[in-house]
């Protein structure tokens, strides 16, 4: 059976991304919850830099990004969003998909992406993704090909290419794939496959990069190793590179609401104070 949040976990995930609002199942719910999900739980993968397995089953989830307030990659953040959404009276369907955001096109990529089918009581279904960090939507998209729609800080797009479908964003003039994907459900062992894959495969850069985000409504927060990235919504952006391993638990709390021991040190390598 698919995973619902329970009622006192519902309440306190909502709390948690700050949402009051109406619960019908329609889209404008849908959109708002997206929006506040997106905006309040970063994307992060410092827990595999501190050498810890992704649990991917529902109380894990539900006790690290809502009672813990840490953040979580994309077979967290979906699977907590898809359990809250279900609760409210939401269809549901996780899908997988192939990441091709800055990979050549001749490159092969792993089903190493979740992302979440939504069926609305008023107004059909919706892509739904908040665990793309540096791209994810702040807002659903819908199932309509070769159609600009906005969500946050760039224009998106669904793009057919053959049984796929292919999710753009646009930087300038210059569409790109984010990913790729079939849009038919996936079973719950593809789910952990794919996660195995991402948080424990030797080739997985989650093992090798240290990489947070978070996107409000008027800017993004992007950290890559040492870089911080700010990018605004009228085009501006701001660069900063951090210095030293302590300056870097200062950025993580200020720029991403996570807040680790004074000394934590995220790395697999003892000998290095993150990836470089």
């Amino acid at each position: 059976m698919p995973a619902v949040l329970p009622p006192p976990d519902l309440e306190a995930y909502l709390a948690r991304i700050g949402y009051a609002g109406p619960r019908a199942a329609t889209a404008d719910v849908l959109t708002a919850i997206h929006a506040a999900h997106a905006g309040t739980i970063p994307f992060e993968n410092l827990d595999i830099l501190l050498g810890r397995t992704i649990a991917t089953d529902l109380p894990a989830i539900t006790r690290k990004l809502v009672h813990d307030r840490r953040g979580g990659y994309c077979f967290e953040q979906n699977a907590l969003l898809g359990a809250a959404l279900r609760a409210l009276g939401f269809t549901v369907a996780p899908l997988l998909g192939r990441v091709r955001w800055q990979v050549p096109a001749d490159v092969a990529t792993p089903l190493v992406h979740q992302v979440l089918l939504v069926g609305t009581a008023d107004a059909g279904p919706r892509l739904a993704d908040v665990g793309f960090g540096s791209m994810s939507l702040t807002r659903p998209l819908r199932l309509v090909e070769d159609e600009e729609q906005p969500s946050g800080l760039e224009p998106r797009r669904l793009v057919r290419r053959g049984p796929l479908l292919a999710h753009q964003a646009r930087l300038g003039e210059t569409w790109g794939d984010v990913y790729t994907f079939v849009p038919e459900p996936v079973a719950d062992v593809d789910l952990e496959l794919g996660n195995w894959y991402a948080c424990a495969h030797p080739d997985s850069a989650f093992r090798h990069q240290l990489r947070a985000s978070l996107t409000l409504p008027d800017r993004r927060h992007t950290l890559l190793n040492r870089d911080l990235t700010v990018r605004h919504a009228e085009g501006r952006v701001e660069r900063h590179v951090i210095a030293e391993a302590d300056e870097l638990l200062a950025v993580l709390a200020s720029h991403f609401g996570l807040h680790f021991p004074a000394g934590t040190r995220f790395a697999l390598r003892a000998d290095v104070p993150w990836p470089t």
